[in-house]
């Protein structure tokens, strides 16, 4: 009989060490075990590409500070083998890097740590000045009637924002000759120089977490003596979003790179969770060598962890309701991956997607079955089938205005694919009943997995307590162990403990 000891060493290590990383990470880095109790910092990443030529080269980006609903508590750079200097000229700072001879793909980095404080105050903003231009017709005329339609409704700065981008509605063929000549931002503050009220383009970053390689976004910046407010030259709307952080709002470049070619720069946000007293003094150890934690990998690194970090979640679901319950599932983690696709699509339209792509792909798996193909060339027909549906669920949605259907492009195609070949055949050899249950049973499992990965304690403590994946861990060695009876076979004995119940 082989011995259990090791077994249950292995376990029990597991447990204590996973439990001594947790109570580590929350005593010495003052990491919250309860999210809700800490300040949000938002650590937004900017990723500068470009392709050197050859010889020295010069990069310079612009960068936030403290503003409206947003104090600035930290802010660092990657860059090898580059000289970096932050810039002040004028009140406006700029990361500038520099290296004397440079070739190929190029990679820079900069992040800044904005604290969310209803608190903050911006730093004083210089108004800018206005510039008239003469236009030619019938770019002209198209302006000036814009303006004058306008300014009857108006009665200061903004009211007359506000009619500008109602008349661009109004008047479709202005707006349309218009739309050829500027972009609408740029657009919005020409006319409105030329009714001689100061106004200017400011890029901005909207802070959603875990979002990667996104780019900023077009606002207008318009002055009504020492006040001024932002509008969104596309939708007309007044005011500033929640969550908007303004990046470049001194009417200087973005970037600005020399003696290199195809620069970009994109953007990558996360959400952290810090101690107020930490975020007040604006001091992060991420250089601490026993800081074994997420948050020391790039922005970009860090969003996709937040996920994969989930899926042992689910992972430990499957296990239970698997080995203890009993449930029947098509395959055996196909649903983690379903409820992985749920948390992009939400629960409602990715049910829809997920009955919608098997659905259809069982009919058309039945007509194939029908033409005698090889495994490989069926397998590759039904995954052609599945794109096919996912494009064309997404093009549907769309053009009825849900733009949550085009997230079903989440889910795994292969899986499904295998998933629909396997239900055929179960079909064919067992019959409609064990279908309905394995499916079923891989749809409740995959609800419950997605229950589980979407609640805000789970997400809070995978992603900032790394031991727990070794307490899962145990965990799921611990339910592999189990040999008794599962709770659907209790039924079994429902007979027995009628008859007993009679005597």
């Amino acid at each position: 009989m082989v011995s259990r000891r090791p077994f249950y060493i292995v376990v029990a290590l597991l447990y204590i060490l996973g439990i001594a990383l947790v109570v580590y990470r929350h005593v010495a880095f003052d990491v919250p075990l309860w999210p809700g109790e800490y300040r949000n910092v938002w650590s937004a990443e900017a990723k500068v590409e470009f392709d050197a030529n050859g010889g020295p080269v010069m990069a310079s980006l612009a960068l936030p500070d403290t503003q409206e609903g947003f104090t600035h508590v930290d802010e660092n750079a990657a860059s090898p083998g580059y000289g970096l200097s932050f810039v002040t000229k004028d009140g406006i700072t700029r990361a500038e890097w520099s290296i004397s001879s440079a070739t190929g793909h190029q990679e820079l980095y900069y992040r800044t740590d904005m604290l969310s404080d209803p608190y903050a105050k911006a730093l004083p903003v210089t108004v800018p000045t206005i510039d008239k231009s003469l236009e030619k017709e019938p770019i002209a005329s198209a302006i000036n009637q814009i303006l004058a339609a306008a300014k009857t409704r108006s009665a200061d700065a903004f009211t007359l924002t506000r009619e500008i981008l109602k008349e661009f509605k109004n008047q479709e063929q202005n707006a349309a000759l218009l739309a050829k000549y500027k972009k609408p931002a740029y657009l919005l503050v020409e006319i409105l120089n030329q009714a001689d009220i100061p106004a200017r383009v400011v890029r901005a970053l909207n802070l959603e977490d875990g979002r990667r390689r996104q780019r900023l976004v077009d606002y207008v910046q318009v002055f009504n003596g020492d006040k001024y407010d932002l509008f969104d030259p596309n939708t007309g709307v007044q005011g500033r979003p929640e969550n908007l952080l303004l990046w470049e709002y001194n009417t200087t470049p973005l970037l600005d790179v020399a003696g290199a070619s195809n620069s970009q720069v994109t953007f990558s946000v996360i959400k952290k969770l810090v101690p107020v007293n930490k975020a007040l003094e604006a001091k992060f150890e991420h250089t601490d060598m026993l800081n074994f934690s997420v948050d020391m990998l790039p922005v970009e690194e860090q969003s996709l962890f937040k996920g994969i970090l989930l899926i042992p979640i689910g992972v430990m679901v499957v296990v239970f309701l698997r080995v203890i319950c009993g449930l029947k599932t098509s395959g055996t983690f196909m649903p983690v991956l379903i409820a992985v696709a749920f948390l992009q699509t939400q629960l409602f339209t990715g049910l829809v997607g997920f009955l919608s792509i098997v659905g259809v792909g069982l009919v058309i798996r039945s007509w194939l079955s029908k033409l005698n193909l090889l495994l490989v060339a069926r397998i590759s027909a039904i995954i052609i089938t599945v794109i096919c549906i996912i494009g064309g669920l997404s093009v549907l949605t769309y053009k009825l205005g849900i733009t949550q259907g085009m997230r079903i492009t989440f889910f795994p195609m292969i899986i499904l694919s295998w998933t629909i070949e396997r239900m055929s055949i179960l079909w064919e050899e067992e019959g409609p009943k064990e279908v309905f249950k394995q499916g079923g049973g891989s749809l409740l499992v995959a609800v419950i997995a997605y229950l589980a990965m979407s609640s805000g304690m789970v997400q809070h403590l995978t992603f900032n307590f790394l031991g727990l994946q070794l307490i899962i861990m145990a965990t799921v060695l611990v339910m592999g162990n189990y040999t008794g009876y599962r709770l659907s076979e209790l039924k079994r004995f429902k007979p027995l403990a009628d008859e007993l119940h009679k005597k």
